[in-house]
């Protein structure tokens, strides 16, 4: 693993960033805005929407693997023990206590 900052760990709560989609983006639609658990830290890699167009990619961005509750993630979804697990870049992430505006130096 990449030495760089990583600001979650596993056990924090987060909120995907309500944000434009980048033009290759990797963060799911159905998953920007919703509340979710770090379930780990995979690492830090170059930013796929930049190699997408042939530029370095750099900085490396931390990625996180983080589980969603199915009830917070579709209507309608009621009681269900079900939850969908994303990995998602940390430019995506926000502190699910709202503390962060949601700037980034990563996009």
């Amino acid at each position: 693993m990449l030495e760089v900052p990583y600001r979650y760990k596993p056990g924090d709560r987060v909120r995907v960033a309500q944000q434009p989609a980048e033009r290759h983006c990797r963060t799911p639609s159905y998953l920007r805005g919703k509340p979710g658990v770090v379930m780990s830290v995979t690492g830090a890699y170059r930013n796929p929407s930049l190699l997408a167009f042939h530029k370095p990619g750099l900085p490396v961005i931390p990625l996180y693997r983080v589980c969603f509750r199915q009830d917070d993630v579709w209507e309608g979804v009621s009681g269900s023990p079900d939850s969908v697990a994303a990995d998602i870049y940390e430019h995506w992430l926000l502190p699910a206590d709202g503390s962060d505006t949601g700037e980034s130096s990563h996009g």
